[in-house]
């Protein structure tokens, strides 16, 4: 398998509902922002749990009050269509 080109990539993008960045070609990254450390936590625990659905583990930093999520695929070191499922997937969570 190969990564997804640029111009494909950015067509997956604009399928999200909500604002995630594209990172050095390789990755999609997205910031959560929530009221304290509990409700961060409360987010990360069902991302990992998506994340096990899936069988695809995003990189997932936690800052206080804030999450930061990145989600590539490691085996081709960039994206794949699964980068962009389990991103939906968390934006569904949250909607």
């Amino acid at each position: 398998m190969h990564p997804l080109t640029q111009e494909v990539a950015a067509t997956y993008l604009k399928e999200l509902k909500s604002f995630w960045n594209i990172l050095d070609g390789k990755k999609i990254s997205k910031e959560f922002n929530f009221k304290d450390f509990m409700e961060a936590i409360e987010f990360v625990n069902h991302v990992a749990k998506i994340a096990e659905e899936e069988g695809h583990h995003p990189d997932i930093h936690i800052y206080y009050n804030k999450v930061l999520v990145e989600l590539w695929t490691h085996a081709i070191n960039g994206l794949s269509e699964n980068d962009f499922i389990v991103a939906a997937k968390i934006e569904k969570f949250l909607s």
